[in-house]
C-alpha cells in the first residue's frame, strides 16, 4: 500500500464531468470516459476530509478482477485502453496510474441494485421495525448478521452527494425502470452476487451484501458499470470470527462507520477528521481484502 494519497485529481487536458463520492469522471470523447478512483472515503453519504492512502488503486484492481470474472455473464464498460493514451502530461498520467480506467459511456439507471445475503445495516433496522426489507417479508426470529434463506434484491434510489439513498420496493423499481428492465436488473444482480459470494467464501471472505450499478447503451442493452464488489460497495466479513448476533468484524468501511457512530456527529457534511490509527487500520483492512480475493 502506497504511503501517499490522492484526494482530488487535477486533470486539465480533459473536461471534468463530475466528482463523485470517490471517483472523478472526465470526458474523453462522446463515447468514452476516463474514471479515476481517488482515495476519498465516504460514510453515511458524506465525503470525509481524510483520504485512505492507496485505496483508489486497490479498489480499481478489485473491481477490474470482478469485471473480468463476470464478463461472460454480463458485458461491462471496460475498454482496455490505457489511461496514459488519453492524457497529455506525465503529471496527469501519474494521477491515473493504477487507478484510472477508460470506459464506454453508458446511460446509468436511476437505481442502485443491492443484493443482500445477510441481515445487517439498514436492512437489519428495517427488519426489526417491520419484519420486512424493501417490502420483502422475512422469516421471524432472525438475528443480527444472520444469513438469509436466499439472497434478496433490495434496490435503492440514487441520492446526490451529501444526501441519503432511500430503500425502495420492487414495485417502485418497476415504476422507475419498467417491469422487464427491473426484472433483468434483479436477476443479474442476484446471479453475480451469489456466484461472487460462493467464490469469496473459498477465499475466507463472506460477502454480506453489495451494490451494483448498471447502464444502457443506445440499443437498450444492459451493462455493468461503475465499481464491482469492492470494500467500498460491499460488506466483507472474515469467515473466521463470524457469528450471528453481532455486527461482525469487517474488511470494509464498516470499520470507519463503527468509529463514527461513537462520535457526536449528525451524519451531515462536513464530516469529522479520522485519527491516524483509524486511517492506518482501514487501509490495512482494504489491503487484506484484496490479498485474499485476488491471491496477491
Amino acid at each position: 500500500m502506497t504511503t501517499s494519497a490522492l484526494f482530488e485529481t487535477t486533470i486539465t487536458s480533459l473536461p471534468l464531468l463530475a466528482r463523485g463520492k470517490v471517483r472523478d469522471i472526465y470526458a474523453v470523447d462522446d463515447d468514452h470516459l476516463l474514471i479515476i478512483t481517488t482515495d476519498r472515503l465516504s460514510a453515511f453519504d458524506v465525503i470525509l476530509p481524510d483520504p485512505i492512502p492507496g485505496k483508489g488503486i486497490l479498489l480499481t484492481a478489485v473491481s477490474n478482477f470482478w469485471f473480468n470474472r463476470f464478463r461472460d455473464i454480463i458485458p461491462n464498460h471496460l475498454t482496455g485502453v490505457d489511461p496514459s493514451e488519453v492524457l497529455k502530461t506525465d503529471a496527469e498520467r501519474s494521477q491515473a496510474a493504477g487507478r484510472g480506467i477508460v470506459v464506454r459511456r453508458y446511460q446509468p439507471l436511476p437505481v442502485e441494485a443491492i443484493a443482500r445475503g445477510y441481515i445487517i445495516g439498514s436492512g437489519w433496522k428495517d427488519y426489526q421495525a417491520t419484519g420486512r426489507v424493501c417490502g420483502i417479508e422475512l422469516p421471524a426470529g432472525l438475528g443480527q448478521a444472520q444469513q438469509l434463506p436466499q439472497a434478496i434484491f433490495t434496490p435503492s434510489t440514487k441520492a446526490a452527494t451529501g444526501s441519503h439513498d432511500e430503500n425502495i420496493d420492487f414495485a417502485e423499481a418497476e415504476r422507475l425502470l419498467g417491469a422487464a428492465r427491473a426484472t433483468e436488473v434483479r436477476d443479474a444482480t442476484l446471479r453475480i452476487y451469489c456466484e461472487a459470494a460462493e467464490y469469496a467464501r473459498t477465499r475466507g471472505i463472506i460477502i454480506a451484501d453489495t451494490k451494483f450499478e448498471f447502464g444502457l447503451d443506445d440499443a437498450g442493452s444492459l451493462y455493468l458499470i461503475d465499481e464491482v464488489l469492492t470494500p467500498d460497495s460491499s460488506r466483507f466479513w472474515p469467515v473466521e470470527g463470524y457469528r450471528v448476533g453481532i455486527s461482525p468484524p469487517s474488511y470494509d468501511k464498516q470499520f470507519v462507520r463503527d468509529y463514527l457512530e461513537t462520535l457526536d456527529w449528525n451524519k451531515t457534511a462536513p464530516g469529522p477528521h479520522l485519527p491516524p490509527d483509524i486511517i492506518t487500520r482501514t487501509a490495512e483492512k482494504y489491503a487484506e481484502a484484496k490479498r485474499l480475493l485476488l491471491g496477491q
